[in-house]
């Protein structure tokens, strides 16, 4: 099979074909009926744009920088836990991200020690959630430090509801025999899944490598799963806190209302990101687009504000910047990037968010992102939120 992909759709598709049935649907899974998920894509699709016919730039610049970070594009990749979709994982889309010149989200569920995607990408970004005791969170942020993370991304966006209407995955803590009878099937049925991962010595496990603290061993994710599901969630005190054991960019991501954008602000965070964890927080929270707006004018002269939610295609990207978003995180769509072709899938994927981002760029008449505004897009009547 030709393995290039001109769209993230077609690599959706082809990832679905490729993809065992339990880890596509662990992918594509958001909370209880999936309204949030449906509309964190259907909610671009509602705007349009307003092209011009002559007089277009013959060149067009889309470099930026990130918390600091210099990126050939407004576009980073978002922390996303275990990646068993290629044996790869992590460190492949790190090694992707670097070859096309962004920066790299690294999930403290990742399945890969933050040494080595670090090593693979050294504008990397060490994601942590609130989990464990205080003494535990100092550790992984000097672990971090240590490794050359160039920056914090605390997530707070999520409720811990694990209700789907279509049922959740088993998804296997480890493989042992029993573990492996179980879903032989699914291995019978998508072979070069199976043979991808046996050519490489084994099948994976969801052990979270960067979570343990000191000479602990290295938790299943279950595991460290229930500890951050125990440990009580932040206050506002609590994130100024966390912020100050760092000295440099610190991003808040799941900020969704004027009045906690304004908090983050106060607790001394660099850069928001407008986020709904991909639906999985609260099924019925709109689609971050909707809200993008009022948050940005409220605090973009204080900190970067990001969006992360639903982008598939350069366009998704350019009506983000145009409502005030510095940049986008994208998750899903690099994950069927790296589904179908590892790290040449992931570089193909922001190839085609690149092509996108420049063709609406010619087409809307402009020299550079920056030069992007409200007045680009058409918006429906009640599109947005103002939350």
């Amino acid at each position: 099979m030709n393995k290039w992909f001109e769209t993230v759709a077609v690599a959706e598709r082809r990832a679905k074909r490729f993809l065992p049935k339990t880890v596509y649907g662990m992918l594509v899974g958001g909370t209880e009926a999936g309204v949030t998920t449906r509309d964190n894509l259907t909610a671009f699709d509602e705007l349009g744009v307003l092209p011009v016919t002559a007089g277009q730039s013959a060149t067009r610049s889309m470099e930026t920088t990130i918390m600091g970070q210099p990126s050939s594009m407004p576009v980073m990749i978002s922390p996303t836990g275990v990646q068993a979709v290629h044996p790869g994982a992590e460190v492949a889309v790190a090694a992707g991200a670097a070859a096309r010149g962004i920066p790299m989200g690294l999930s403290s569920f990742a399945s890969k020690p933050i040494e080595q995607v670090v090593e693979a990408n050294g504008q990397t970004f060490f994601q942590i959630y609130w989990a464990g005791d205080k003494d535990s969170m100092v550790a992984r942020l000097e672990r971090a430090k240590a490794a050359g993370a160039v920056g914090i991304i605390l997530t707070l966006d999520w409720s811990f509801d694990t209700a789907r209407d279509w049922g959740s995955p088993d998804i296997p803590q480890k493989m042992n025999l029993r573990v492996f009878a179980r879903h032989f099937h699914e291995g019978v049925v998508r072979p070069r899944w199976a043979l991808e991962w046996t050519l490489t010595g084994g099948f994976p496990t969801l052990g979270v490598p960067n979570y343990p603290v000191g000479d602990d061993p290295v938790p299943g994710f279950f595991d460290a799963y229930v500890d951050w599901m125990q440990t009580s969630p932040p206050t506002w005190a609590d994130v100024a806190w966390l912020r100050e054991q760092w000295d440099g960019h610190f991003m808040v991501k799941g900020i969704y209302r004027v009045d906690e954008a304004k908090r983050a602000v106060d607790a001394g965070v660099t850069a928001i990101s407008v986020s709904n964890h991909g639906g999985n927080n609260l099924d019925g929270a709109p689609a971050p687009i909707r809200v993008l707006p009022a948050i940005a004018d409220a605090v973009s002269d204080d900190v970067e504000v990001l969006l992360d939610g639903g982008i598939r295609r350069g366009s998704d990207v350019v009506k983000a910047l145009a409502f005030g978003a510095k940049a986008v995180l994208i998750g899903r769509a690099y994950l069927w990037g790296l589904a179908v072709n590892g790290q040449a899938g992931v570089e193909n994927v922001l190839d085609v968010l690149r092509q996108g981002i420049d063709s609406h760029l010619l087409g809307l008449g402009k020299a550079s992102i920056d030069e992007l505004g409200p007045d680009d897009i058409l918006v429906p009547p009640g599109f947005f939120v103002d939350p």
